[in-house]
């Protein structure tokens, strides 16, 4: 108790954010019951008819269930495996410049975009994309006619990876800027004695001292495999490109908030926070036992 009473103004100070959390993580919670209820908001989560596992079987036969599955996974790969690549290239290439000041105009310039909301971006990737943006009116200058890029299922996904990577590239390769500081530079110049050139030396000495932290980031990015970015594609898309672009985050807001369907959207929503758990709690373990990481 002595103890506690000179830690006291630690706890005063932990109270906001453990009120904070039960008021809108924990409390919340019991929403979840709904998945389970044929729920009717006049008569409340208490009196709802409890239904058992049909509405996930309802969802399961839904033709569109299994559509916004297939995206999330397509787009949420795909942002996973580029957001892997291109940050650890352009890190690569950002290390060889020897221009100290360029290269930190470089990185202020590709960072900008990570403070953007996907509001503002989306504002702009319409510019660009779309009917009067500049790439039309670029290809007009050729005599093509407009296209529209934003209305294309065909390319829509491509659009959401690719618009996803320049946001956050400049960010992402922070953390390979930082391992990259680690390395010895006297690898760097014993192997330039051995006679080695500029690609060699990326080869045999940047790419080996970075095959962890790539290994580490791709291991923890398995946990976010149905997290495809609902601001994103909810800015961005249109009932045009439902067929490749429509994921769960964004079935389940207009199942819920939009057609009024609180228990087949709870139920969308507590498969996927079920399987996210699930691959989290895996690739926490593949991390420990391939790059030695514990959070704990």
């Amino acid at each position: 108790m002595r103890k506690l009473g000179h830690q006291k103004h630690y706890y005063l100070m932990l109270l906001p954010g453990m009120v904070w959390l039960v008021m809108f993580s924990i409390v919340p919670m019991f929403g979840i019951a709904m998945a389970f209820q044929n729920y009717n908001p006049g008569n409340g989560l208490f009196k709802s008819e409890w239904v058992g596992l049909d509405n996930f079987k309802y969802m399961f036969q839904l033709n569109d269930s299994k559509t916004v599955i297939l995206n999330t996974f397509i787009i949420a790969v795909g942002k996973i495996v580029f957001n892997l690549l291109i940050p650890l290239i352009f890190a690569i290439l950002l290390n060889e410049l020897r221009s100290l000041r360029y290269k930190k105009l470089v990185q202020t310039v590709v960072y900008l975009p990570h403070f953007l909301s996907w509001v503002i971006m989306s504002t702009i990737v319409i510019g660009i994309f779309g009917y009067y943006g500049v790439v039309n009116t670029i290809i007009g200058m050729f005599g093509v006619d407009p296209k529209l890029f934003m209305a294309d299922a065909g390319i829509f996904r491509q659009l959401l990876i690719g618009t996803d990577v320049w946001k956050e590239f400049g960010y992402n390769a922070i953390i390979y800027l930082a391992a990259l500081t680690g390395v010895n530079p006297n690898l760097y110049e014993a192997a330039a004695i051995d006679g080695a050139n500029r690609w060699q030396l990326i080869r045999r000495v940047t790419l080996p001292a970075l095959t962890t932290t790539v290994v580490l980031l791709g291991v923890l990015s398995l946990g976010n495999v149905l997290n495809a970015g609902f601001d994103q594609v909810y800015n961005l898309y249109n009932p045009l490109v439902y067929s490749t672009g429509d994921i769960l985050d964004t079935w389940v807001y207009r199942l819920g908030l939009q057609n009024l369907q609180f228990s087949l959207a709870t139920a969308a929503g507590l498969f996927k926070s079920v399987i996210s758990f699930v691959l989290i709690f895996i690739s926490y373990r593949l991390a420990y036992r391939y790059a030695d990481y514990t959070v704990f």
